[in-house]
């Protein structure tokens, strides 16, 4: 995943920036996999009820005879279970990415759409929205750039009164908006981002993850950093995301994660991280780690199976890469996570994964390179005793990190090196000796200890 320089890491001059500059290419790697990922997986909300209602009809291949037919019988049919069976069957059939091609082909087959998704009657409007999303979902450029003319008509839905229909307009814009620039473009001036934050304040919580989803996909954006964060930093959405993440009875997983991820993508963006943290985001952001780390401690079977990492596995890593993305670049982040006394906490996170693991001693490295003022603060406790259990692991990144974030101590704190020496901390790198990734900070690590 990340590429290692060759020959042996130097120990003093150059081994901080050497060290730095592996780690940055390590994690530029997995900031460029996970936003990937997340730009391939869009949302699909369908009805599970209603997808069982329906079990007996088999999404089917149609024509373009049996397509116009649906839509003339759609919009002028004689009864209004007639134009809504009508729909129900398109719907259905544009679940095949075949039939999505011949439908935006047909002449006047989207403005169709686009007019019964407008007119006076719940039900029809409700199937052309559904219609609507199906095409969102398409892997076809096309077929998304087709639904263009909708989409101005789903931003003036989100002010709504139904909650079921707000979450799905959220969640075909959100799909539209990170594959199409065009909507995009359209949407801005439109009003896009006070749109969403006067969803934010809706007490639906289907509202409100489908919100969080739309509005990182509307932050992934290329232009994003020039036309989008701007927009929402002078909004009321940070204050309200916030919020939303502070820990207590009333967090809910879903929807913490989905607004992690929109100040992820803020955060890494540089746009204006100091707004962000005048508005409590790095103690909320602490807090909230607090807790999850009291409920690992609290937890006396298998770490967190029971608790959260089976209901939602992604907030633990989400709210490790914000503080990750804080405190990089900015030793002042660092000094208020030392004050927050978070450093215990984080260590007691280490037992929960390895992907846990490697963004905790992500963070903890992100402190130790700032220099010996910060690796004092960091070296009472338990951290020592924490590092040596890590070396115990068998994934070779988190030993590595592990590695990382010792030979940054001992290059800045008097007397680690011997406290190591002291714990048998040759004896737990012996292990790793043959180790082809490791060997060479394994070798870097043994001659510091040694020789200093």
């Amino acid at each position: 995943m990340w590429s290692r320089q060759r020959g042996r890491l130097k120990p003093l001059c150059c081994g901080v920036e050497e060290l730095r500059c592996r780690r940055r290419e390590r994690e530029a790697a997995l900031r460029k996999a996970r936003r990937e990922q997340q730009l391939v997986s869009k949302r699909l909300l369908r009805d599970e009820a209603l997808e069982e209602a329906e079990e007996g009809c088999v999404a089917m291949i149609f024509g373009e005879a049996e397509i116009q037919q649906f839509l003339r019988l759609a919009q002028r049919g004689t009864e209004e279970k007639e134009r809504e069976r009508a729909l129900v069957s398109l719907r259905r059939g544009l679940q095949r990415p075949e039939m999505q091609q011949t439908f935006i082909r047909l002449e006047g087959s989207i403005r169709t759409l686009v007019g019964l998704l407008t007119s006076n009657q719940a039900l029809l409007q409700l199937e052309a929205a559904r219609c609507l999303h199906e095409l969102s979902h398409s892997e076809q450029s096309a077929v998304v750039e087709a639904c263009l003319p909708a989409t101005s008509y789903l931003l003036t839905y989100l002010s709504g009164h139904s909650s079921d229909f707000i979450e799905l307009c959220l969640y075909t814009l959100g799909n539209l908006i990170v594959e199409s620039e065009a909507v995009r473009r359209q949407l801005l001036p439109q009003g896009i981002v006070p749109a969403l934050a006067a969803c934010i304040q809706s007490p639906h919580l289907t509202v409100l993850e489908a919100l969080g989803y739309a509005l990182s996909q509307l932050l992934q954006a290329k232009e994003a950093p020039e036309k989008i964060i701007p927009s929402v930093l002078g909004s009321t959405l940070p204050q309200h995301m916030l919020q939303l993440l502070q820990p207590g009875p009333k967090l809910n997983l879903g929807v913490a994660v989905e607004f992690a991820w929109c100040l992820h993508y803020i955060i890494c963006s540089q746009v204006n991280n100091a707004l962000l943290i005048t508005q409590g985001a790095l103690s909320t952001l602490g807090l909230l780690l607090l807790d999850l780390a009291g409920a690992v401690q609290r937890t006396e079977d298998a770490g967190l199976e029971l608790f959260l990492l089976q209901k939602q596995p992604s907030l633990l890593p989400e709210g490790l890469w914000l503080l990750n993305n804080l405190t990089a670049n900015s030793p002042s982040f660092c000094t208020s996570l030392l004050s927050l006394d978070l450093i215990e906490p984080l260590l007691h996170l280490l037992s929960v994964s390895n992907v846990v693991s490697m963004l905790v001693l992500t963070v903890l490295c992100n402190v130790a390179e700032k220099g010996p003022a910060y690796c004092q603060r960091l070296w009472p406790g338990p951290l020592l005793s924490s590092l040596l259990d890590t070396l115990a692991f068998s994934d070779t990144e988190v030993v590595g990190q592990s590695l990382e974030l010792l030979q940054l101590l001992f290059l800045y704190q008097p007397g680690a090196a011997q406290a190591f020496l002291q714990q048998s901390g040759l004896q737990a790198l012996q292990r790793h000796e043959e180790v082809a990734q490791l060997q060479d900070r394994v070798h870097a690590l043994q001659q510091t200890a040694l020789h200093g």
